[in-house]
């Protein structure tokens, strides 16, 4: 029997992936070479804007088909950290009319940690992968 909880979570991963995703996606055709240059403006490695781009875009993906849910979550919940940190605290929660505040952020860290505490299995491609050795490892 499928549960409430297991619904949320499955929400909150698809809903998580897609959006990671699609900003992933826009750092590649808005040509990566602007995010490499922003993030140099802002005192980070320039070369840190392509592992961004490609975890946002690869791990959207991974987390709507529920591959490596856990392990992909908790990476997004650092780089949220990250951007409140280091791009939005200083704007301020609802931001300052030039740089958007760190609520939406925040929220998404919410989701990533949330996922990555609990996991989420419905409709999962780990759990079609690993479904057998879970069982023996339980039953050893």
């Amino acid at each position: 029997m499928i549960t409430k909880y297991e619904w949320s979570a499955l929400i909150l991963r698809v809903v998580l992936g897609v959006t990671f995703f699609v900003h992933g996606l826009a750092k590649f055709q808005g040509g990566i070479e602007n995010t490499v240059g922003w993030f140099g403006s802002i005192g980070l490695p320039g070369f840190l804007a392509y592992g961004v781009a490609l975890l946002e875009a690869a791990g959207g993906i991974a987390l709507v088909v529920g591959f490596g849910t856990r392990i992909v979550s908790a990476l997004f919940a650092l780089l949220m950290i990250g951007a409140i940190l280091k791009v939005k605290l200083a704007a301020g929660f609802l931001g300052n009319g030039q740089v958007a505040g760190y609520e939406l952020d925040l929220a998404f860290l919410a989701m990533a940690l949330s996922i990555a505490i609990t996991g989420s299995k419905l409709y999962a491609l780990d759990q079609m992968i690993f479904k057998g050795q879970e069982h023996n490892s339980k039953s050893a």
